[in-house]
């Protein structure tokens, strides 16, 4: 059989997975500094990459307009690539968001709807 302490400390983890499962509220992996200076860095490489773009055109000459550019192509299929989302929720959270979640809905199959006429 199993002694005291270890039943009872189960039970804690128990307890405490059980409570860790209810909770509404997250643990964010990464600090502030670190999300603002990785958006930075993104940023930076974004810019430094059209710069190289535009000096390449620039030395191959101005590219007939009716033809897009490869890095045009990969960049329409990545706006216009399917996305899925998924979302859990219990049911109290189901009760407190689902009126804005139905909103939610209704706007992007309104915008959808309106982009395909």
């Amino acid at each position: 059989m199993l002694s005291r302490k270890a039943v009872a400390f189960l039970l804690v983890v128990h307890a405490a997975t059980m409570l860790a499962s209810q909770t509404e509220a997250y643990i964010p992996i990464f600090t502030y500094g670190e999300v603002q200076r990785r958006q930075e860095k993104e940023r930076y490489e974004g810019q430094k990459k059209s710069l190289s773009v535009q000096q390449r055109s620039e030395e191959v000459g101005p590219l007939d307009s009716a033809e897009p550019s490869e890095e045009e192509v990969k960049e329409v299929t990545k706006l216009t690539a399917p996305v899925e989302i998924g979302m859990r929720m219990n049911s109290r959270q189901l009760e407190k968001y689902g009126a804005t979640l139905k909103g939610l809905m209704r706007e992007v199959l309104l915008s959808s709807q309106n982009a395909a006429k």
